[in-house]
């Protein structure tokens, strides 16, 4: 009996610990775009670079999430304004996450899991860029866990400016 009681512990016990697992690393959409080949290298290289990153996150199944990393590249010339190209991937995964908190799965799901999407979505980009015949861009690593910081401080900050407001009302 106390056997039974000591497996049933460890049961409990490894259900509770904290599982992050990639189950499934995929492209999800892909776009690139060239609009003003091939007169675009006739100019002098003077790209402005814009770039925006976002990320989504579902639960598909049970303990079973989708994480999609959005990034989009857009260069266009300085002197004519001219765009050069636009390069857009959504890079997700599938991640079978439990045992976390709710502030543990937030993190989880806007910093661990697109930290590990990253790295593919940058090298999709730089290999479509090369395609382009434009020259190399390699994106800089990119600090998901200052993001959800900022996130959190904003979140706090918009809470307070709420408070502050209600009382003023009242």
């Amino acid at each position: 009996m106390s056997e039974e009681n000591q497996v049933n512990a460890a049961d409990t016990q490894a259900t509770q610990q904290p599982v992050l697992q990639i189950q499934r690393i995929y492209v999800k959409d892909v776009s690139f775009e060239a609009p003003n080949l091939p007169h675009i290298f006739q100019q002098d290289w003077e790209p402005k670079l814009s770039f925006d990153l976002s990320t989504e996150a579902k639960q598909v199944g049970d303990d079973l999430y989708e994480v999609c990393l959005n990034i989009s590249v857009e260069t266009t010339m300085e002197s004519s304004g001219d765009v050069a190209f636009i390069c857009e991937v959504k890079q997700a995964g599938v991640f079978t996450i439990s045992g976390l908190e709710e502030m543990q799965m937030a993190h989880c799901l806007t910093s661990q899991c697109p930290n590990m999407l990253f790295p593919y979505a940058r090298e999709l980009v730089s290999s479509l860029v090369n395609r382009g015949t434009f020259p190399a861009l390699n994106l800089s690593p990119v600090n998901f866990d200052a993001l959800f910081m900022d996130y959190l401080q904003r979140q706090e900050q918009a809470e307070q400016t709420t408070e502050e407001e209600n009382k003023d009302v009242h």
